[in-house]
């Protein structure tokens, strides 16, 4: 009996001295929008709403998902996105527009402004790869349904932006500058058919 005592009191005191270790520290991280200011005048006057966007299953979750050699990924435990990726996504791209087309009526949600002024944007990110030290891929189709028309305009966006440094932080930044690309995409359709 006394040895089965010793034993489980050695058990419990590295069972405890083990659980007084320090954890790793999770951090948290927001893409934000990327695109300079480049339009004025009639522009300032779009309505534009963009519609809840689409990712992959994959990457819908609070870790951010990595790309490793051999089709592997590993969602990492401690780099996370500090909100859903879809709607931080979407928030960020409504912010390109805004900047690009020099408008402050672009919003995720509807505005209130008749259907006969409203732009809609719909975004389907077919790929969002994240491969620290090499790139940030971001793969978009776009459809823009232009106000009063039936008929949308429809769009391909692949971006692909090199990591400038090692980290996390280089690897979003990355991600900021290729949704930027999507939305410059997008900005440009919309242009080019209300100059129309």
């Amino acid at each position: 009996m006394t040895r089965a005592l010793a034993f489980l009191a050695i058990v419990l005191a590295v069972g405890l001295s083990g659980g007084c270790g320090s954890s790793p520290i999770s951090s948290f991280y927001r893409l934000k929008p990327e695109a300079p200011p480049t339009a004025t005048g009639a522009a300032a006057r779009l309505n534009v709403v963009v519609s809840p966007v689409t990712i992959p299953e994959l990457v819908d979750r609070p870790q951010i998902v990595v790309s490793l050699a051999d089709n592997k990924v590993w969602p990492n435990e401690f780099q996370r996105w500090a909100e859903p990726l879809k709607g931080n996504i979407q928030r960020t791209i409504a912010g390109n527009l805004a900047a690009l087309l020099g408008s402050e009526n672009v919003s995720v949600f509807e505005t209130g402004a008749s259907a006969t002024s409203m732009w809609r944007v719909r975004v389907d990110v077919m790929r969002f790869d994240s491969a620290p030290g090499d790139a940030a891929t971001v793969e978009a189709l776009w459809t823009i349904w232009p106000p009063g028309q039936s008929t949308p305009i429809a769009g391909h966006t692949l971006a692909r932006e090199p990591i400038q440094a090692q980290g996390y932080d280089a690897l979003v930044a990355a991600h900021d500058r290729a949704l930027a690309q999507v939305s410059q995409d997008i900005a440009a359709a919309i242009q080019q058919r209300a100059s129309r």
